[in-house]
């Protein structure tokens, strides 16, 4: 059995720790009976709705809502990010752990649940997971709690023992005395340390002084995901639970007009047929019997205001935007020296609507009971997951509870709620557990998706050919009314629409970056790498066509732009001396780079193409440099930047969301292609050392991808592409004779083009 409550201010024994939690610290604590480090059980939430310490069963340590520590010996740190593959909760544990002085295989890892005076971290300002901002917000509170309960720990075994605290440390979860060789272990230590006063301020380890952090150590979650324990949102199984099959209004905008329902009530299995404005869902015993009634409906749609929808009509729209451009940053007086200028470059990119197309479907849990709900599911943001249902069921958001689960795979689609109000429009229709899954292909047609972009960059020139003057103007949409459920200011600048091109890594003395906003009615959401992937693909493969202009070398032409930004110059230099830039490559075959400063971390990717005589492009080898600060766990640093860059290389290659007829056109993974096992590359990450505070990783190997990818299909054919996904027609060779440009050639005829101003297009350029 769980055990878990909320902790509060009378709970506590002394006021020295009620002063403590009041003034900042977490209030929320847990007991977990299973073996929890796996996440094989969940948390029983209504118990956490009670509001009563005594509820929990636990009479140990609580210095904080992220450890407990028991009487027989179980340390247990809550962790407050959500678990969705990415590995946090192996880092945030590592981060406790250090300053606790314990080692993982003494600790049992669970996740946290909603609570958002508890979890709330100071970047998104949110409980919530997601941004590349889990380690870097919580880095320093996280070892803060450690060392706290640590301190109170090695007081409660000095006053034991009678002998100054500082006589003592503490070591593999026991507090030492070394001038008698007198031990305690924290278990022994656990009730004596709840009467210990917490300390306001504690001393941290050097970074030289860590024994945990900085180690490549193996995940907590891994033993589970080997055998098949891991329990996701869609392995839920609750006891009277029925399932739901669903059918969508298949246009955007579309509701439902008439139903006739009777033929799916009559088939086997079918509990109930249940209708929402939009959608209608199938109950049965079992999931296939409510797939199986489904296929005997033929619901009547009601097309909607956006029948005639596609993507011309959505690409014209953006290209024709002329509302006032929103500044997102400018130094220096760049469009004066662009109107003075003898030599200029202008470029036009345009990027496609992308879904998330995370391995595990949508799906949730829910039952609503004249008292309250209960909710499984995997999300990135549990609290306002809660808030939401409350506000359909018309109840106070403490009667909601949501039970989280790992994820399998969020990217940020579980950052959106619109599936958990789906299920809870379905939910309050019935008085039993209704489980609902989407299917692969609603999945996809139905996604909250990453925005389309278009894109002008201008660049002017010196005499050596670098940059004097750049801007960036990009129309697009913002994901902030989705997220917020309100609208978002007409005349505000979202900084995720000019985040990567509003604070470059070079060295430019004139900059303008700016933002067109041109909403339409497809659904957004944010996407892995937000900003920074559509930005930094824009910017970097721009810098590429600069150095290519001017005839220079693309490496040395960034190396010549990073004299005062030392961290991402050595990032550059590494990756590109790692990858053998400049050695001859077979016809055919090009190797390119791309360079940023994103989510606090420096990082630099080489990839090495070959494009085949089809305009195939087979990837021969990738090599990623990172300076992300103190590492935490570098096999999570690796993991994520390789996962992250191949989910990148998927989308640059293959993805691309289209409308026709106000519908989605992709529906599963044969048209929405991902690389496959026998495509990725050999691929090396090269971790840089560093004492500086942490960065993200998560986002980051995605926004490197396809600029470098650009960059390397340039340097095989000669021919610039600006839009995504890649067109292999414009890549294949007319004819087997046909003479394969050279870099070389590529680069004087480039060159001839500085000292005038050329509009390049935006689908491609053979240079």
């Amino acid at each position: 059995m769980t055990r878990c409550a909320i902790l509060v201010e009378d709970d506590l024994p002394d006021a020295s720790r009620r002063r403590f939690l009041t003034a900042g610290a977490l209030l929320v604590g847990f007991a977990y009976s299973g073996v929890a480090r796996a996440f094989a059980s969940e948390p029983d939430l209504r118990r956490i709705g009670a509001y009563d310490a005594a509820a929990t069963g636990f009479d140990g340590f609580v210095p904080d809502g992220f450890i407990r520590i028991g009487d027989d010996g179980r340390i247990i740190l809550v962790v407050p990010s959500v678990e969705m593959g990415q590995g946090i909760a192996t880092g945030e544990a590592m981060m406790i752990a250090e300053e606790l002085e314990v080692s993982l295989d003494q600790v049992e890892v669970a996740m946290a649940p909603p609570d958002v005076a508890a979890y709330t971290q100071s970047l998104l300002k949110a409980q919530a997971t997601g941004g590349s901002t889990s380690t870097r917000a919580f880095f320093m509170p996280l070892r803060r709690a450690g060392a706290v309960a640590r301190t109170m720990l090695i007081g409660a075994a000095a006053e034991r023992w009678q002998v100054p605290p500082g006589q003592c440390r503490a070591e593999a979860a026991r507090v030492l005395h070394d001038a008698t060789g007198r031990s305690l272990a924290y278990a022994a230590l656990a009730q004596a340390a709840r009467r210990q006063p917490v300390p306001s301020e504690v001393t941290l380890k050097q970074p030289a002084d860590f024994k945990v952090i900085g180690k490549p150590l193996r995940r907590v979650d891994t033993m589970t995901k080997v055998n098949g324990g891991t329990r996701f949102g869609i392995d839920v199984q609750v006891d009277g639970m029925r399932y739901a099959a669903i059918a969508m209004a298949p246009t955007v905008g579309g509701t439902l007009r008439s139903l006739d329902d009777a033929p799916a009530r009559g088939a086997a299995g079918v509990v109930d047929v249940l209708r929402i404005a939009d959608a209608v869902a199938v109950v049965g015993l079992t999931y296939w019997a409510a797939r199986k009634g489904l296929d005997l409906l033929e619901p009547v749609w009601d097309q909607g205001p956006h029948a005639e929808l596609s993507s011309d009509t959505l690409a014209a729209a953006l290209r024709a935007a002329g509302g006032t451009p929103i500044s997102g940053g400018r130094t220096g007086d760049p469009d004066g020296v662009m109107n003075d200028a003898a030599k200029s470059i202008q470029a036009t990119y345009d990027l496609p609507y992308l879904a998330h197309a995370a391995l595990e479907p949508i799906n949730t849990t829910i039952h609503v009971r004249p008292d309250g709900c209960d909710i499984w599911v995997g999300t990135q943001v549990p609290e306002i997951a809660r808030i939401v249902a409350a506000e359909i069921l018309g109840l106070a958001p403490e009667k909601v509870m949501v039970n989280n689960h790992m994820i399998g795979g969020g990217f940020g689609r579980r950052l959106a709620v619109d599936t958990i109000q789906q299920a809870a429009r379905f939910g309050r229709q019935v008085d039993y557990p209704l489980k609902i899954i989407w299917t692969r292909e609603q999945d996809i047609q139905h996604d909250r998706f990453r925005p389309s972009y278009h894109d002008v960059v201008t660049a002017a020139l010196r005499a050596d050919g670098l940059p004097t003057a750049f801007t960036h103007r990009t129309t697009g949409s913002t994901v902030r009314p989705y997220y917020d459920r309100r609208p978002w200011p007409a005349d505000k600048l979202d900084p995720d629409a000019v985040a990567g091109a509003a604070e470059l890594p070079y060295s430019i003395p004139n900059t303008r970056s700016d933002w067109v906003r041109q909403d339409g009615p497809v659904a957004l959401n944010w996407w892995r790498g937000v900003g920074e992937t559509h930005n930094v693909f824009v910017v970097e493969s721009f810098v590429d066509e600069l150095a290519h202009a001017a005839g220079q070398d693309p490496v040395a032409y960034r190396k010549a732009l990073l004299r005062e930004n030392p961290r991402s110059l050595a990032v550059l230099e590494k990756a590109a001396s790692a990858a053998g830039w400049g050695k001859p490559l077979p016809p055919r075959c090009g190797r390119g780079i791309s360079l940023h400063d994103s989510f606090k971390s420096h990082a630099a990717l080489v990839v090495e193409v070959e494009v085949d005589v089809q305009g195939e492009v087979i990837l021969r080898r990738a090599i990623a440099a990172i300076d992300c600060g103190i590492a935490v766990n570098p096999n999570s640093v690796e993991a994520q930047l390789e996962g992250g860059t191949l989910f990148g290389l998927s989308a640059a290659l293959h993805n691309e969301i289209t409308f026709k007829d106000g519908r989605v056109q992709q529906s599963n993974f044969h048209d929405y292609r991902q690389i496959r096992i026998n495509e990725v590359p050999p691929f090396e990450v090269l971790v840089m050392a560093s004492t500086a505070d942490p960065g993200g990783i998560g986002e980051v190997g995605t926004v490197s991808a396809a600029p470098a990818l650009a960059n390397a299909i340039f340097a095989a054919t000669g021919i610039r592409l600006r839009s995504l996904p890649i067109d292999r027609n414009l890549l294949a060779m007319e004819g087997s004779d046909d003479e394969v440009p050279s870099v070389t050639s590529g680069l004087l005829e480039a060159a001839a083009l500085v000292g005038v101003v050329g509009m390049a297009s935006s689908k491609a350029d053979r240079s």
